[in-house]
């Protein structure tokens, strides 16, 4: 499907990845300008890409970005069963493997590769660096994913048992936590889309899945200081579902040189859908402005070499002629 509305251009498409699994990707880019940098989305548990991360996608589109979604195995219209991770590093592989691909084209060589990851997709992000950590050239972390807040985490007596259950019964939906989307989504009108987009997993998480997203934010928690890419967190103060905290932790604790922290009073866990419209309109006004301030810096730069490259030309027929 592809279509065109103003001014941004929407594609999708199914890609197999390297286990032969069918995958759902989208990009929106502009419809009147090449992209001034691209920008990789990174979606959170149970959510998908085309619908739910649209607003996201056409907002950066117009901005001038070139902006691509991709929905990870059990998740929006991929291939796996629905809300079941089995294995995290495979979901990072795969968007590697993706975003690297794009990335590469020989349209979009030296522009500048940012990642984009709300919640559990901070920690793809952030996961994604640490695979390439000289790859990727900024993040932006949307209530990032770095520990599972103690309002929806089961107790430690319960954890043991479910991880031991993992081993007989992996995908069944028995972990005990509140209903994510009242918790997350402020905006009730979004709460009702997100129940009635088929897309969404709305159960009680997978046994495996709940043990892999614990494992992974236990292990984020605890190396965040090797954080070193240039980023931009952007979390609610009011969040029940990622700890605010945590992410001011990983913002003093990156050895990241360019980093930025913005926490916004009263706000909840989603930021750029599930908040009020309004609200919605703050975040990605400092977001942008973040993204575009990246992209002047890289252009300043490379205008710098350029002259530096000409003068070296220049020197050099100048050496040339006085012989």
């Amino acid at each position: 499907m592809a279509y065109e509305i103003g001014g941004v251009r929407y594609e999708e498409e199914f890609v197999l990845n390297s286990r032969g699994m069918r995958f759902f990707t989208c990009r929106w880019l502009p419809a009147n300008c090449k992209p001034k940098a691209l920008i990789f989305l990174c979606h959170g548990y149970a959510m998908e890409s085309s619908i739910s991360m649209k607003g996201t996608g056409t907002r950066l589109a117009k901005a001038g970005y070139g902006v691509y979604g991709m929905d990870y195995e059990g998740h929006g219209k991929s291939s796996g069963l629905q809300g079941y991770v089995p294995n995290f590093d495979d979901v990072v592989t795969d968007c590697s493997d993706h975003y690297t691909r794009i990335s590469e084209k020989k349209e979009n060589k030296g522009k500048l590769r940012i990642l984009m990851g709300e919640s559990m997709g901070g920690a793809v992000a952030l996961l994604l660096h640490r695979k390439k950590p000289t790859y990727w050239d900024g993040a932006v972390l949307v209530a990032p994913m770095c520990k599972i807040a103690d309002d929806v985490r089961p107790s430690t007596l319960v954890v043991n048992v479910l991880t031991k259950l993992c081993r007989i019964i992996p995908t069944w939906k028995i972990i005990p936590t509140p209903d994510i989307i009242d918790v997350a989504f402020r905006d009730p009108e979004v709460r009702q889309e997100i129940r009635s987009n088929p897309y969404c997993y709305k159960g009680r998480p997978r046994l495996l899945t709940g043990n892999q997203l614990l494992k992974v934010s236990l292990d984020l928690e605890q190396r965040l200081e090797e954080v070193s890419i240039p980023f931009i967190i952007v979390h609610g103060a009011e969040d029940k579902v990622t700890d605010p905290s945590v992410s001011n932790l990983l913002y003093e604790s990156a050895c990241s040189k360019d980093k930025s922290f913005k926490l916004y009073p009263g706000m909840w866990h989603s930021l750029t859908y599930g908040e009020f419209p309004e609200n919605i309109d703050i975040v990605f006004e400092d977001v942008t402005s973040w993204l575009d301030d990246r992209v002047a810096r890289r252009e300043t730069q490379l205008e710098h070499e350029q002259k530096l490259e000409n003068d070296e030309l220049l020197k050099g027929k100048s050496a040339i002629e006085t012989l």
